[in-house]
């Protein structure tokens, strides 16, 4: 687990390093060359790697000889054992953009899918250590993690009638589910995950064309449902005041044709070119 350290000030040492390193020069000058070599060899060899800067949302995990020492979070100026290995380790915030892929849905159907993950280092023990390369094991686990989310849902309800939540629809639902599975997956490597969203949802170019077809008879369908419902219930009020005004009196044959056609007239596609009696009701 992580250790938080915070190392003394820099400031200090960097006094007695520019002091040694004049000394050293100074006696050089005065022809001590024994004395004036050794002095700058330790200010420069033995003192100069112990100064650390760490800038905001940074941090150095500490090594001494393959041991774990500690973690120094805090930005400033410092100075630590020389003989310490520091690894730098970022506490931004990164986003990946992970690019999109072809998976299968819950139905077999093909798809192509693509995802943002933003997430920031919480253990840099374990982000430094657990794992080799952590912004690469970020990536490929965001990629599995995507992989298995899409055959979870279904893209649509088209074949999935009874689904409450598909990829198309239910966004807030899978985005969550996304980033809890992300988060599982990325906790071996301490890393904390913020925000995890699809940002790219297709159908695989292959059957693209017949989905969108689909699609296409799905609405054409719905709309004329409604078109016939709305249709019926304007015959049905055309014949109701034709007979409660008595205007013309139709007989069970006449009523039938009328109906014809005015759904005809009201359901069809296209223009309807009227046609004009001009003899008689029954002509």
């Amino acid at each position: 687990m992580e250790k938080t350290i915070k190392p003394t000030s820099g400031w200090a040492m960097l006094l007695l390093f520019f002091l040694l390193l004049a000394g050293g020069v100074w006696m050089l000058i005065a022809k001590q060359i024994i004395a004036g070599a050794i002095i700058l060899a330790v200010d420069i060899i033995f003192i100069s790697p112990g100064f650390l800067a760490i800038e905001p949302n940074s941090s150095r995990v500490l090594t001494l000889f393959g041991g774990y020492i500690g973690t120094i979070r805090e930005s400033g100026f410092y100075y630590a054992n020389p003989f310490y290995t520091k690894k730098k380790v970022s506490l931004r915030a990164v986003t990946l953009d992970v690019p999109m892929i072809k998976v299968n849905d819950k139905q077999g159907n093909p798809i192509m899918i693509g995802s943002v993950v933003v997430y920031r280092v919480s253990d840099t023990f374990k982000a430094a250590f657990a794992v080799e390369h952590y912004p690469e094991f970020v990536k490929i686990q965001s990629e599995a993690a995507v992989r298995k989310l899409a055959g979870l849902y279904s893209y649509d309800n088209l074949e999935d009638e009874e689904a409450q939540v598909t990829l198309r629809s239910g966004l807030d639902e899978v985005n969550h589910e996304l980033a809890r599975e992300i988060s599982e997956r990325l906790h071996i490597a301490g890393i904390e995950v913020i925000e995890a969203r699809i940002n790219n949802l297709a159908y695989a170019t292959e059957i693209a064309g017949a989905m969108l077809q689909r699609q296409q008879a799905t609405a054409i369908v719905a709309a004329r449902s409604k078109i016939v419902e709305g249709a019926v219930g304007m015959v049905e009020m055309a014949l109701e005041h034709l007979s409660r005004k008595q205007i013309v009196d139709l007989d069970e044959e006449k009523k039938a044709a009328m109906v014809s056609n005015l759904l005809v007239v009201l359901c069809g596609d296209r223009n309807v070119s009227p046609v004009v009696n001009t003899g008689t009701l029954h002509q």
